[in-house]
């Protein structure tokens, strides 16, 4: 009785419109029902010291973002309660005051309960480009009389030097599959910099090599290569910034002696 009483309160609609709205919340329901699943992978740090013979290992898990809450600590729980309930860790207040829920989320100490899971594949490269920027990418000449005025001619040989180094695109998969990047992104310029500013050293074209190893000499700018080659490892163009480093490494060794002779 209630239901038509509500209706009589409402304009009268025709019967066509009212099987339309019926239809449109039919199928609105449908595409609700439907809704393709967000599944987000969580690799996690693994190791039982009490089961013999058990290393230390990353394992994956799935888990369905539609069906979960939207911190890290939430996808957790998730996979605790439902895919594996060996998954052990801390947690307790579940809003950022107990502190039991600390743990390293992508490289970064902070709260599971208060870190939001990460779903933006639009990442802020403005660091890196400025990285790439500091390195002075392009060629310098001492005696800029003859600039546009004519070609700057380099032998077969010295050309062959380049390959493998100017096919990179800059897509920075390896310096941030680098652990010392993820540490020291800030002061560390990383392999994907460090392997273009390489290019430019042994080009035969350029006159400021010196230059640019000398910008390099501090300890994080270059040295926080640790040769964990990860980074040759997820190359998507097959080529080897870990090698381009240790080039660099034996030109700064060289440069340092000519300039402690001096």
């Amino acid at each position: 009785m209630a239901a038509v009483v509500a209706l009589s309160l409402r304009r009268r609609l025709p019967a066509t419109t009212l099987g339309g709205a019926c239809l449109q919340a039919s199928r609105g329901a449908q595409t609700a029902a439907a809704t393709a699943p967000r599944i987000k992978k969580f690799a996690i740090y693994r190791w039982d010291p009490d089961k013999a013979g058990d290393k230390p290992h990353m394992q994956t898990y799935e888990v369905d973002l539609n069906k979960c809450g939207p911190m890290v600590l939430d996808a957790l729980i998730k996979i605790k309660n439902e895919v594996d309930s060996t998954l052990t860790f801390r947690r307790s207040c579940r809003e950022g005051i107990c502190g039991s829920c600390a743990m390293n989320i992508n490289g970064g100490n902070t709260l599971a309960c208060t870190r939001r899971i990460d779903t933006n594949l639009n990442k802020d490269l403005s660091n890196f480009y400025a990285q790439y920027k500091s390195i002075e990418p392009y060629l310098k000449k001492k005696d800029e009389s003859q600039e546009g005025k004519q070609q700057y001619l380099q032998s077969i040989e010295e050309r062959e030097k380049l390959d493998g180094l100017y096919e990179c695109i800059l897509c920075a998969c390896c310096s941030t599959s680098c652990p010392s990047y993820w540490w020291n992104g800030d002061k560390y310029l990383g392999p994907a910099v460090l392997m273009q500013a390489y290019r430019w050293m042994i080009d035969s074209r350029d006159d400021f090599t010196e230059e640019r190893l000398a910008k390099l000499q501090d300890p994080f700018s270059l040295y926080r290569c640790h040769t964990i080659m990860n980074c040759t490892r997820t190359c998507p163009k097959g080529l080897n910034p870990g090698k381009a480093i240790a080039e660099i490494k034996k030109m700064m060794a060289t440069y340092k002696e000519k300039k402690a002779s001096v």
